[in-house]
């Protein structure tokens, strides 16, 4: 492979500074450029390169177009590119996704690839030369490689659950002035660079401290975060997309070597569960636990549990997140248009939400609203749900002062979706403008009448993870992994090799309770689950509605095989063109295309032509 895997060759190492104040180890500016030789001169300076490669990690808050954002960015279009979402036309990649329009040649395809392998090999260079860093000594020295070994580890999990298969380049140390030299090598089998990471990150965690020391190591790379991590690495290695799957039994090099697996092994599951397990009994509760919350008057509060899990930067449920993040984007993206408004309160409004996303929240008692769909987009509704979608009724939300007229579709539904969802009749949050409420309707404050761009295109607007006061305010942490992603990840496994084991049931009831909502097995109309099948269902909806817009919806139904329904054909929103009660109505906003190829990234064009062991994904062209 031609280094276009470091396009950013370290001839001159631009470097950032580590922020000493409490926003933490990635709250970085632009500070020098430095050659090599002045790199690992002195600590300072070592510190920032070590900054450098970690400003690789992903900013998540951009992800309108995804390569801006803080640092390079590395923002994804998980959220606008799932069935989660749409944002509004003025977007860019997620609509490119959702229309089929991308390939091998897209730029941001590109920049997905080298920015990941400019981090591993910057992450590569510096443990190599760290050592020249005589003022650092050890352990720090020692502390400093492990974090190093850590991020590449991390940037090649990110690397395979985009592109399966990739290169692994191992301790091989590129030169900074080898741009223009070549390194030609073929594609490691997926199960290879499984156990690459996987031993990269238990290697990483026997040198790292068990948490951040202090608010300034924030964002750092830990041994929970590490062995957080691996047990993530192990549920995608065990999953369809991955396990015996015959779609890519054609996926070889071109020595005839099989790339992925064509035999399922329910061992993999097995080693999945075993470290999400291992995780819960190191870590919790002495380092992390789930995040609760009370009200004023001292109960505890799903509602603000669940909403707040996501805004108080760094609380017990965080494992893992970035101190600096675009987060003043993706809040102008989910703030309503309000035209009227002060402008602490105006936005575009443009994160729109599906209705199949709406209807995934559960009732207040615990029940799914729908169990499906008729060829219209209408839904079937569950009897024992207690879900009405014609009529409006007198109704306050959790985080409301009054009651007001709501339509019954939004009424009585579970906390996280008052997290979740803006719709129609809902009090903004900003207290700054109290009393503003939002109107999506056509002629309403923020519908399509209001202007020619800032518009919800379904009638809903992502709401969780909007921070409560003037939009424009940043300078907030955004949360990448938290310790619900591994109960639920230990629930999943746990339930593909051992069903009926009681921990499954136990893990899945803690999301379910901390989100206010009866456990299976609390109420009637909630029974357990009576099949590994009916279980898996029920964990996969559980994960839909707790992990909504945080990135995690795009990789469960990928590597679930289940894209080609969720994420192909009809998707459904209100009818935006109309005031009530024809607004009401389910209406297709959008045909999306989804085949089998894209449930892989295409290997970048440019490395395919100038590496000939380097060969394709299934179904992408391979010139």
């Amino acid at each position: 492979m031609k280094l276009t895997i470091a396009k950013h060759c370290l001839a001159v190492i631009m470097v950032w500074s580590v922020c000493s104040c409490e926003e933490g180890f990635l709250d970085q500016v632009p500070d020098d450029r430095l050659t090599e030789d002045d790199v690992f001169i002195n600590k300072n300076n070592t510190e920032m390169f070590l900054a450098n490669i970690y400003a690789n990690v992903p900013d998540e808050m951009a992800q309108r177009f995804v390569t801006t954002g803080n640092g390079y960015g590395n923002s994804g279009p998980w959220t606008g590119g799932s069935d989660e979402a749409e944002y509004a036309p003025w977007s860019g990649t997620p609509n490119e996704i959702n229309t089929g329009n991308w390939n091998a040649s897209s730029d941001w395809v590109e920049t997905f690839w080298s920015r990941y392998y400019q981090g591993i090999r910057n992450a590569t260079y510096f443990m190599a030369n760290v050592d020249k860093c005589v003022p650092c000594r050890e352990p720090l020295v020692n502390q400093y490689k492990a974090e190093a070994r850590g991020l590449r580890a991390l940037y090649y999990f990110y690397l395979i659950r985009m592109f399966g298969p990739v290169i692994l380049l191992g301790d091989e140390v590129i030169a900074p002035d080898a741009g223009l030299e070549e390194v030609v090598l073929p594609r490691a089998s997926f199960d290879e660079c499984v156990e690459y990471v996987v031993s990269e990150m238990e290697a990483a965690a026997l040198s790292l401290p068990n948490a951040p020391a202090g608010s300034s190591a924030y964002g750092r790379m830990t041994r929970s975060v590490m062995l957080a991590m691996r047990q993530e690495v192990l549920l995608m290695a065990a999953s369809p997309l991955f396990n015996g799957n015959g779609d890519y039994a054609d996926l070889k090099n071109a020595d005839g070597k099989q790339l992925i697996s064509q035999e399922y092994s329910p061992a993999k599951w097995q080693r999945a569960a075993e470290a999400a397990k291992a995780y819960i009994s190191e870590f919790v509760p002495q380092y992390h636990d789930l995040y609760r919350k009370n009200d004023s008057g001292g109960n505890f509060s799903a509602f603000l549990s669940c909403r707040d899990v996501m805004l108080d930067s760094w609380n017990t449920e965080w494992i893992f997140g970035r101190p600096g993040s675009d987060v003043t984007t993706r809040q102008y993206d989910m703030t309503p248009y309000h035209a009227g408004a002060l402008d602490v309160s105006r936005g575009g409004g443009g994160l729109g939400v599906t209705q199949q996303m709406v209807d995934a929240y559960f009732m207040a008692n615990g029940t799914s609203p729908v169990t499906g769909y008729n060829p219209d987009g209408t839904p079937i509704v569950n009897p024992a749900s207690g879900y009405q979608t014609t009529g409006t009724s007198a109704f306050r939300a959790p985080d409301d002062s009054q009651s007001r007229t709501v339509y019954n579709q939004w009424v009585n539904r579970e906390p996280r979706f008052y997290v979740g969802i803006t719709y129609d009749g809902r009090a903004w949050l900003n207290p700054n403008t109290a009393g503003l409420i939002t109107y999506t309707r056509k002629t309403g404050n923020s519908g399509s009448s209001q202007s020619q761009w800032d518009f919800s295109p379904t009638g809903y607007i992502a709401r969780k993870n909007m921070i409560v006061g003037d939009r424009g305010v940043g300078g907030r942490a955004l949360v990448l992994y938290r310790l619900a992603n591994v109960y639920l990840n230990y629930a999943e496994a746990l339930n593909e090799y051992d069903p009926g084991n009681p921990d499954i049931l136990n893990y899945l009831n803690r999301i379910r309770e901390r989100a206010g909502i009866p456990g299976y097995g609390d109420e009637v109309d909630v029974p357990v689950p009576a099949s590994q099948e009916e279980m898996r269902e029920a964990i996969r909806k559980e994960r839909r509605v707790e992990f909504a817009f945080e990135s995690v919806r795009w990789f469960d139904t990928r590597r679930w095989k289940i894209a080609e329904e969720t994420d192909n054909g009809p998707q459904y929103g209100l009818d935006i063109n109309s005031d009530p009660p024809n607004f009401y109505n389910v209406v297709r906003f959008e045909t999306r295309v989804f085949e089998k190829k894209h449930y892989l990234f295409p290997i970048p064009l440019d490395e395919t032509l100038i590496n000939n062991l380097l060969v394709q994904n299934t179904g992408w062209s391979a010139n």
